[in-house]
């Protein structure tokens, strides 16, 4: 018995839509990249943007959390967020029951740039899909709806 050529098989639909995860996401996260290292208006790099955000989600997030949201090592992690202290965009918490352990917090001067750069992406975004039908725009939305359901909440991880 023969087999069919490859191009004549289907793929099942979760492959072709793990396919196109895969081709469409990077080209908006570069775009997103591309925004914030042109606009340093913020005075914030990409990486300290995702920090902030990542703290903004998961108040009193730590050390390590930072370090694997980035991709990074922890002392990477923690000289980018000495900066971020250093220029009062977070606070460091200890706690009292381990002093090794430290949490992280945004301070309102953090949290008030933070806003001003989520705005202006939000803007470039809404400016990038503006050609797009309002049809296609809802389905956008609602697509990443669902992948937030798929993809559930994070743990994070404890120092």
């Amino acid at each position: 018995m023969q087999r069919l050529p490859t191009a004549t098989r289907k793929s099942p639909p979760r492959h072709r839509c793990a396919r196109a995860l895969l081709d469409g996401l990077p080209p908006v996260m570069w775009f997103i990249r591309a925004h914030m290292r042109r606009h340093r208006t913020y005075g914030i790099s990409v990486p300290q943007f995702r920090t902030l955000v990542l703290i903004d989600r998961y108040p009193t997030a730590s050390l390590s959390a930072v370090s694997e949201h980035l991709g990074c090592a922890l002392p990477s992690a923690s000289r980018m967020v000495q900066g971020l202290v250093t220029r009062k965009l977070v606070v460091r918490r200890g706690c009292r029951e381990d002093r090794r352990q430290v949490s992280l917090d945004l301070t309102a001067r953090g949290r008030s740039i933070l806003e001003t750069a989520r705005e202006g992406t939000l803007t470039l975004l809404a400016g990038q899909v503006s050609s797009l039908s309002e049809t296609q725009q809802n389905a956008i939305a609602t697509a990443m709806d669902l992948l937030r359901a798929a993809f559930g909440e994070r743990e994070l991880p404890v120092d």
